[in-house]
Parts: C-alpha cells; structure tokens; sequence
C-alpha cells in the first residue's frame, strides 16, 4: 500500500488525531500564556525575581520529554492529565522570558507620562506596558507553540490524544506493510500544523501590533 493509499484509507482516524493534536497544544499553550505572562508581569520588576523565574522554566526544559511524562504518570495518571502538565511546563520559557524582556524594554518616559496623566498601576500595565511588550510575547508564543508541536507526539507514550498515537503505533509495528507510513502520516500532520500555527501567529501579530511598532 502506498503511502497516499493509506492516508486515504485511514483519513477519518487521521483527521481525529490531528484535531485532538492541534486542540491539545492550543489550549495548552493558551495556559501556558496565562501562566507566562502573570509570572513575567510579577518579575520584571526585580533583577533577582526575573532570573528565578527564568532559571526555573528553563530547568524544566533540561529534563526529556519521555522522563517528565513518565514522571508525571504515578501522579496524574495516563491520557490528558500528563500531557497538559508537561506541555504548559514546557510551554512556559519563551513566554516568561520574552515577557519580562518586553516589559523591561517599555520606554520608561511613556510609563512617567501615563503616571503624570493620573494612570493607576493597574492602567499603565493593562494600556501602556502590554501592549507595548506584545510583539516579544507573541514572539516566545510562537516559539512555545513549535516546541509543544513536537512534543505533543511523546504524549502518545501516556496515551495521551494527538498524532504521536499515529507514530508509536507505526514505531512498534517496524516491519510491518503500513509501519513507515503510519510514523510518516504522523510525522507530516505535526509538520502541517507547525505550519498553520505558525501562519496564524503570523496574521494575529498583522491585526494586533501597530505598524509603527512592528516597524
């Protein structure tokens, strides 16, 4: 069987994967921004809290995918439960790091002029510090989303949802007719919604970054 044979033959379970695959790194990584950015929001300010923070997301990118999974399971048990926990905590070091990093680079007169203006801490932040430190988010969001793509597959280890089934299955049948295209469907569908994430990164920062900025 050819490998467009096969994707034909099995599109409907094909389609479910990529679906539970693309749902679960997005509302992972919508998670993942909350988290992100409280936190950078709660550090920028302090030398010392800022590196704590980015020293301790970025540990968690020193241990593999496979062992925090697997640690993960005696606690959270199988399917969802550790695929979420692992993908937001690794989701996390480009959002924290770049949101502190656009937080530090707001221009501190236009954060004096918002002051002299009679704006409360909470309206600077929300109308003049965010919206200005969005482009360096967005950017570390579209860094986590590309790492969780591709982490999402080990996921299948934990019976998680997603693509990464299509892959072990194909992985543990070596040698059989269908194995290299099952890792390959697999393997394409990641790559495609790489993409298609990336893209709509892409037209969200078109519509929420003014020209001037983006410039």
């Amino acid at each position: 069987m050819t490998f467009w044979e096969y994707v034909g033959s099995r599109h409907e379970q094909l389609l479910a994967d990529t679906y539970q695959h693309a749902s679960a790194v997005f509302q992972c990584m919508v998670v993942a921004t909350l988290i992100g950015v409280a936190i950078g929001v709660l550090t920028y300010r302090s030398e010392w809290a800022g590196n704590l923070a980015v020293t301790a997301t970025a540990t968690v990118l020193t241990i593999p995918s496979l062992a925090l999974i697997g640690l993960l399971i005696p606690v959270t048990g199988l399917g969802v439960a550790p695929t979420v926990t692992a993908l937001v905590l690794y989701g996390l070091l480009p959002i924290v790091r770049n949101a502190i990093v656009g937080l530090r680079g707001v221009d501190p007169s236009l954060v004096d002029a918002a002051t002299g203006i009679g704006m409360s801490r909470f309206a600077r932040l929300f109308r003049v510090e965010l919206p200005l430190a969005w482009p360096p988010i967005l950017t570390g969001i579209r860094v986590a989303t590309q790492m969780l793509m591709g982490i999402a597959a080990i996921a299948a280890y934990a019976s998680g949802p997603g693509l990464g089934n299509e892959i072990f299955r194909g992985i543990s049948s070596l040698g059989s007719a269908n194995a290299l295209n099952q890792v390959l469907a697999g393997t394409l569908g990641i790559i495609v919604l790489a993409l298609l994430f990336d893209a709509a990164y892409v037209l969200i920062g078109r519509l929420t970054i003014p020209r001037g900025i983006r410039a």
